[in-house]
């Protein structure tokens, strides 16, 4: 009695190779799209937040100017020199965008850029190939 499938449990050690190969190719170039797009998706995320520093910063900037002069002149009619009332408002400027600069490099830093997805396909990749040759 002959099997149905005699053919396949007759191929060759070289067509089962070539088969593996053929299999880890195809796996790998598939790894490699991953992390493509991983990398892009987290690029993107990484420029939004590097866009809201540069936002907040400008923001702060122009915005701030006029409060500052405000400011200013708030102090300077209050009987402070000319020069010392825009030294205080300055120092009070500055800790505002420092603030404001913070919060986005926070956000930065809390981006995970590595791509843990792919890092982790890679791996179940190595691990089926290595039990393939056994």
């Amino acid at each position: 009695m002959a099997y149905p499938n005699q053919n396949e449990r007759e191929r060759s050690l070289g067509e089962l190779f070539a088969e593996l190969s053929r299999e880890t190719s195809a796996l790998v170039r598939s790894e490699v799209a991953l992390a493509k797009t991983e990398l892009s998706e987290k690029a993107a995320r990484a420029g939004r937040d590097a866009a809201m520093v540069a936002a907040g910063g400008a923001l702060a900037h122009a915005g701030l100017l006029a409060i500052v002069a405000a400011f200013v002149l708030l102090l300077a009619a209050a009987g402070l020199p000319a020069w010392l009332a825009a030294v205080i408002a300055g120092i009070a400027v500055a800790g505002v965008g420092y603030l404001v600069a913070q919060k986005g490099l926070t956000a930065l830093k809390r981006e995970e850029l590595a791509p843990r997805q792919t890092m982790e396909s890679v791996k179940e990749t190595a691990q089926w190939a290595k039990n393939q040759t056994r």
